[in-house]
Order: C-alpha cells, then sequence, then structure tokens
C-alpha cells in the first residue's frame, strides 16, 4: 500500500478504522486549479484526483473569491497567463495571500529569471515551467504540503510509498525492493511512482504518457521500452509486480 510517514516512522496519515467511514475528501489535502487550458485543466483535475486530492478547477480568477471560501483550499496552483481580459496568475496570488495561509504553485511558459523573481515575490513557494509531467508536479505539490505542515507543526515529513517489499522514497529519489538500492533513471523512477500512486487501477499507455512524460505528444512505444526496462530491474530482485492487462495498459499487482 502506499503510506506517507513521519521522519520517526509513524504514518502520518493512518487508516480509520472501518467504524469511522472517513471519506477520502476528508483526507485529502485541498488543491485548488486555476488554469485558462481547458484540456490541461480537466487532465490536471483527473490525474490529481486520481492521486488522492481533493480537487476544485477554476478556468480564470472570476470566482476565486467564492471558490477559496467554500473549499478552503491549502495549495493553489496558478497558471500566469490566464488569457487576455483577465487578472493573471501573481495578481491572484496577492488575492489569495489576503485571504490567508495558501501555499501556491505557478505554472508557466516562460521560463525567464524576471518571470520567476515576480512569482516569488508574490509569496509563491514553487515555480512550474510548461510543459511538463503531472508526476513531477505531484511530487513539487507533496512538497510543498510538507514544507507547509512541517513548518505549522514544527514536525518533519516525508513520502513513502511501499508495496510488498518494494518502498520508493520520493525526498530521497530513492527504490528499494528486498532492502536493495535500485539504480533508475529519471524516467523510470517516475513512472514506478505513477504505478505505486495507481495501486489497483490500471493505467493506460496514453495515461502513463500524460502523467511522466508531460503533455506533449510522444510515441506509446516509449511507455512499453520503459516498462520492459523498470521491470528487469525490479525482477533482479523478486516477481513480477508490473503486469499487463492486454488491450488496456498496466497495473502493479503481485
Amino acid at each position: 500500500m502506499t503510506s506517507v510517514q513521519a521522519s520517526g516512522g509513524a504514518s502520518a496519515r493512518p487508516s480509520a478504522p472501518p467504524s469511522e467511514e472517513r471519506s477520502l475528501a476528508a483526507l485529502a489535502r485541498r488543491v485548488l486549479v486555476v488554469e485558462d487550458d481547458a484540456t490541461l485543466r480537466d487532465s490536471l483535475r483527473i490525474l490529481l484526483g486520481g492521486a488522492e486530492f481533493d480537487v476544485r478547477v477554476l478556468p480564470d480568477g472570476r470566482d476565486l473569491d467564492r471558490a477559496v471560501a467554500s473549499f478552503q483550499p491549502d495549495l493553489a496552483v496558478l497558471d500566469v497567463d490566464l488569457g487576455a481580459g483577465n487578472p493573471n496568475g501573481f495578481t491572484l496570488a496577492r488575492r489569495l495571500q489576503e485571504n490567508g495561509q495558501v501555499a501556491i504553485i505557478f505554472l508557466t511558459a516562460a521560463d525567464g529569471l524576471d518571470e520567476r523573481l515576480s512569482g516569488f515575490d508574490v509569496g509563491a513557494d514553487d515555480y512550474i515551467t510548461k510543459p511538463f509531467s503531472t508526476s513531477e508536479l505531484q511530487a513539487r505539490i507533496r512538497a510543498v504540503l510538507r514544507r507547509t505542515e512541517a513548518a505549522r507543526t514544527g514536525v518533519a515529513q516525508r513520502s513513502v510509498h511501499t508495496y510488498e517489499d518494494l518502498e520508493l522514497d520520493e525526498d530521497a529519489r530513492k527504490v528499494t525492493r528486498a532492502a536493495v538500492v535500485l539504480d533508475l533513471t529519471r524516467r523510470e523512477f517516475d513512472l514506478l511512482l505513477a504505478l505505486l500512486e495507481s495501486q489497483g487501477r490500471v493505467l493506460s499507455r496514453s495515461q502513463l504518457l500524460t502523467m511522466v512524460w508531460g503533455f506533449e505528444d510522444y510515441d506509446a512505444n516509449v511507455v512499453e521500452v520503459y516498462v520492459s526496462s523498470l521491470r528487469r530491474k525490479l525482477e533482479e530482485h523478486g516477481t513480477r509486480l508490473i503486469q499487463t492487462v492486454r488491450g488496456v495498459g498496466y497495473v502493479l499487482r503481485s
């Protein structure tokens, strides 16, 4: 199972007893996404929701105050350029800062130093340049949330995902199986992270392309190549964990 652990080894979000009937929405951290591109906005809603975040999306900042009041986000992902006639992400960030402590990650197609400095000047916690992979965005979101939680509580957090004898530490970018450290490439690590975060769900090649390689067009065969390489490294120390569901995709299952 996937777990988020405190640095002392105890689970930071323990599983509730069945009798408590706690919903995922009650457990999930709330992420508000403001993005004018409809395709990207819908993809982020689906993929971040699948990673167990509670997600609300907006196309621009017109309903920002109402959304913040009703949703009370822990973190906002703001596109810097929200189209002509709309306030930009920097303006929205200032409004969020006035409403309370909301962590902020900016998305932008520009990678200039001046724009980055402008983002950090208005309180950005992180800054991601398009195109990006959703696994990278998920990791950045979790890292920012851990930092803000640690600042609030004084308790450091780390994100560790486990499945049987497999362990992936996001912060250390380290994977072990049967207590042996595996030498994975960056893409192999991100691919394994996507599968771990979706345990029990079959992911298609197109979903994995979006989650690991970003929102660009790629040859779907690249997924097969990386799955094959990742399998080989995992199976040097145990049985097969990445299963092929013919005609559908891949799933982490023993």
